[in-house]
């Protein structure tokens, strides 16, 4: 049984040689851009992008709308709680007049019936 022979210079850089040979080969092994499968790949991509772009726009529309009605909620709430102000204000000042008229007819029949 042999030993373990420690590499020395020569072996290191031999190995470094092949090395940089295999990742050139593996490098030109490569189809080029004008490849069919290179290009099919491309559109791919390229179609992929742009189906990634259609349905981001139509989150987009779909939060503009839905940002659209919750206004709209809004603007509706603030007019029934402005009308409903506005009622309770007329009725109060109903209740108001009618008080003053029951009040003005007491003072009325208290005069009357003192002449």
């Amino acid at each position: 049984m042999s030993g373990f022979r420690e590499p020395g210079f020569a072996d290191r850089q031999k190995a470094a040689q092949e090395a940089r040979k295999n990742l050139l080969n593996k490098f030109k092994s490569q189809p080029g851009p004008d490849d069919p499968a290179v290009a099919a790949k491309r559109a791919e991509r390229e179609a992929l992008a742009a189906k990634r772009a259609e349905a981001k726009a139509a989150r987009e529309a779909e939060k503009a709308e839905q940002k659209r009605r919750e206004e709209e909620a809004k603007a509706a709430e603030a007019a029934r709680i402005a009308r409903e102000a506005e009622e309770a204000e007329a009725q109060r000042a109903a209740l108001e007049a009618e008080q003053k008229a029951k009040r003005d007819a007491r003072y009325a029949a208290r005069k009357a019936k003192r002449k």
